[in-house]
């Protein structure tokens, strides 16, 4: 009889996902596919999935995309690059990278309460600006911040660091539901007003300490970040490497993307087959690849992406709408300008090479 391995006594085991970072290796790029966008507003952009990029106040813009140049063990990064520099940070200007965790994912520990664990933050980064750079932990009430910093020693060389903090005992946290239970912020250049002290919790909002780099100044900086690791503990262990499937149903209870993008080919792609109704509407259940977060918004590429056929008819839609949305499915309708026969079925396809349905509910 085969004999149970003591987990308890093999370093670094975990029972589950140790790692509360979703995408951590930058794998996952549902939206662009490694194309580059561009972050010039305080509303979150995102490039691969689940991190996103802010920039408010100033007139600065940098780019975020999914780069191959990685560390050993790591196949991809995400990299930020400088393309309108802010030389001169006014006290409400902030530019930051972030991540938030929900808070199913956090609830264990136990922010806000007596028991709240240490956390241990891990990643690899890399910049062609060296330099103190700075961070922070927040609440999604951006009303408890702990402020963190770290040092970029050589340029163009991957460094691994690694944060511990304590965990905040006072506070309102998320707890076990579905609204952000923590955000954590990579600063890249902010004022006063969203900087703080390094080291400890403070009732404000912050996303990096005081006297950081200010990497935003200069143009064609770049920065670059790969093996994000959130765990409980005060020791940073090794990466939580998951199956590529895994990751990416992860990725989709925030954001399911399909079309045809989604494997880089062209051609047309069956997407819902759908009853037509009286008039000139045609409907469709669609049941997401995994249950999301909330209901999700609903988007896609164009009208003339997709083609409605029925009884051997092409039909362009005037216009395509999600209905009666819930976290595990939602109706879709296809409008048409001409009358279709009621009880027919038909298909909805994506004949565009760029088209593409979409649904989001982050956080």
């Amino acid at each position: 009889m085969t004999k149970a391995r003591d987990l308890s006594q093999v370093p670094n085991a975990s029972l589950g996902f140790k790692n509360r970072i979703i995408n951590g290796d930058m794998r996952i790029d549902q939206r662009n596919n490694g194309a580059s966008v561009s972050i010039n507003t305080v509303l979150p952009t995102y490039s691969v999935d689940r991190f996103y990029g802010q920039a408010a106040g100033g007139s600065g813009v940098y780019t975020l995309q999914r780069s191959s140049v990685a560390p050993a063990g790591f196949s991809n990064s995400l990299l930020a690059t400088v393309t309108t520099p802010d030389t001169s940070l006014a006290a409400a200007d902030l530019y930051d990278i972030s991540q938030a965790i929900e808070g199913f994912n956090t609830a264990d520990l136990g922010f806000g309460t007596t028991n709240a664990a240490t956390i241990t933050l891990s990643f690899w980064v890399r910049s062609s600006v060296t330099g103190t750079y700075g961070g922070s932990f927040s609440n999604d009430a951006f009303n408890r911040s702990y402020p963190f910093t770290y040092a970029i020693s050589a340029a163009n060389t991957w460094e691994q660091k690694s944060i511990t903090i304590v965990g905040d005992t006072t506070g309102t946290w998320a707890g076990a539901t579905n609204a952000a239970g923590l955000r954590i912020y990579w600063g890249l250049g902010a004022g006063s007003t969203y900087s703080g002290t390094a080291g400890s919790w403070s009732s404000a909002g912050v996303v990096t300490a005081t006297g950081a780099t200010n990497w935003m100044a200069i143009n064609g900086a770049t920065f670059y970040i790969t093996g994000v690791q959130l765990e409980k503990g005060s020791t940073a262990t090794s990466f939580d490497y998951r199956p590529y499937g895994t990751e990416l149903a992860l990725c989709r209870r925030y954001y399911a993307r399909f079309g045809q993008n989604t494997n880089g080919t062209a051609g047309d792609s069956a997407a819902l087959t759908m009853a037509q109704w009286s008039g000139n509407s045609a409907y469709a259940a669609q049941w997401y690849q995994v249950s999301m977060r909330a209901a999700p918004s609903f988007s896609y590429s164009a009208n003339s992406d997709f083609t409605l056929l029925s009884n051997g008819a092409t039909r362009t839609p005037s216009s395509i709408v999600q209905q009666g949305a819930s976290s595990d499915r939602c109706e879709i309708r296809v409008d048409v300008s001409v009358s279709v026969t009621g009880g027919d079925s038909s298909w909805l396809r994506i004949s565009g090479t760029n088209g593409f349905m979409a649904w989001d509910s982050e956080l």
